[in-house]
């Protein structure tokens, strides 16, 4: 066993010096003229960065300006604001306001309508799913909106609504049954 041992010790050894006299300098002849050949190179020069000019700083004096942040008034000449063109109409500011005026006219849809005695009613649901019984002379939306009349494709009602010239003015529309 032991001479099995230095038998394979001994071919182990030929066989490592065997592979480095395989690594010899005469072999390396174009590795040596190719780097001699990138050290011979012409080096490029690195052009410098370009120079920028200085920024120039405005102070905001935000005394004099308007704020940017704010939309701005625009307001009528006087002679228009006193005068209106809203004939006069207002909408009632003391009453109580109705649950169908917590949202504008389009997000209510009205689904259906009832009919007792002569009496008619609209259907109207709001955005949340909650459905309200409305009859003329209530109101809905944001607008003031009094509803006048009901038939059975729409509810019609009268907004009160600004002019643009500090008075209010009416404006009909109608609500119409939803599919």
């Amino acid at each position: 066993m032991i001479r099995l041992q230095k038998a394979v010790l001994t071919v182990s050894f030929c066989l490592v010096a065997g592979g480095l006299t395989a690594c010899s300098d005469s072999n390396t002849e174009d590795l040596h003229s190719y780097v001699e050949e990138v050290k011979a190179r012409q080096h490029t020069k690195i052009e410098p960065l370009p120079e920028f000019a200085p920024y120039e700083t405005h102070l905001y004096s935000a005394a004099n300006d308007r704020d940017p942040f704010t939309a701005p008034v625009y307001s009528a000449p006087r002679s228009q604001v006193a005068s209106g063109s809203g004939d006069g109409v207002t909408p009632d500011f003391n009453r109580s306001r109705e649950p169908l005026e917590t949202e504008p006219l389009d997000s209510l849809r009205m689904v259906g309508t009832l009919e007792r005695n002569g009496n008619s009613w609209a259907l109207v649901r709001m955005s949340d799913s909650t459905i309200h019984r409305v009859k003329p002379g209530n109101y809905m939306g944001q607008n003031y909106g009094k509803i006048i009349q009901i038939t059975e494709s729409e509810v019609e009602l009268t907004e009160i609504v600004p002019d643009g010239l500090g008075g209010w003015m009416e404006r009909q529309a109608a609500l119409a049954l939803s599919e």
